[in-house]
């Protein structure tokens, strides 16, 4: 699996960060950065969880 981030849409709020701290990260500059742009399938249920909860649906998977 791939983590796509379309930062047109992303606000930076940090919701897939709460759910999936291993893969995404806001920084002091209050940008998101994606830590792990293929995570392991260990991970999968976590940044699932994070793509459903984006409140700008910013973040989509590709297998």
């Amino acid at each position: 699996m791939r983590v796509v981030v379309d930062y047109d849409l992303c606000e930076s709020n940090a919701v897939c960060m709460s759910v999936a701290p291993e893969v995404f990260e806001v920084r002091d500059d209050d940008f998101l950065y994606v830590l792990q742009e293929q995570p392991p399938e260990d991970l999968r249920e976590k940044v699932e969880e994070a793509v459903t909860r984006c409140p700008k649906q910013a973040i989509t998977l590709e297998d």
